[in-house]
């Protein structure tokens, strides 16, 4: 039996993911979805705000990859945390402290 393939790692790169990030943020994601990855292990350091368009972004990564993807998210800052929490997106998404707590749960 072999071990599962790593998680694609996806790091948003811009300080915000709102209505002026979103599209090209969007075109970045499409070629890496092609493949219909099944974990993804998302890496929001950098991020220190998200609107509404931001997270339809992001749930339509999850749509695409399918009924059996994964998202794990690390370096959440508080404001980005409690906006998952509030949507309820922490449901779909997992919140994790650390890349070893998110890649421990997308094993």
């Amino acid at each position: 039996m072999t071990a599962p393939a790593s998680p694609l790692t996806i790091t948003v790169e811009q300080p915000r993911l709102d209505a002026m990030a979103a599209a090209p943020f969007r075109a970045t994601l499409d070629p890496l979805l092609v493949d219909q990855p099944d974990r993804i292990l998302l890496d929001l350091t950098p991020v220190g705000f998200i609107d509404s368009t931001g997270l339809g972004v992001l749930v339509s990564m999850l749509k695409r990859m399918g009924p059996g993807g994964r998202v794990a998210v690390v370096g959440a800052a508080p404001g980005v945390r409690r906006l998952f929490e509030l949507t309820r997106l922490d449901s779909l998404f997992r919140l994790c402290d650390s890349e070893d707590e998110a890649r421990a749960i997308l094993a």
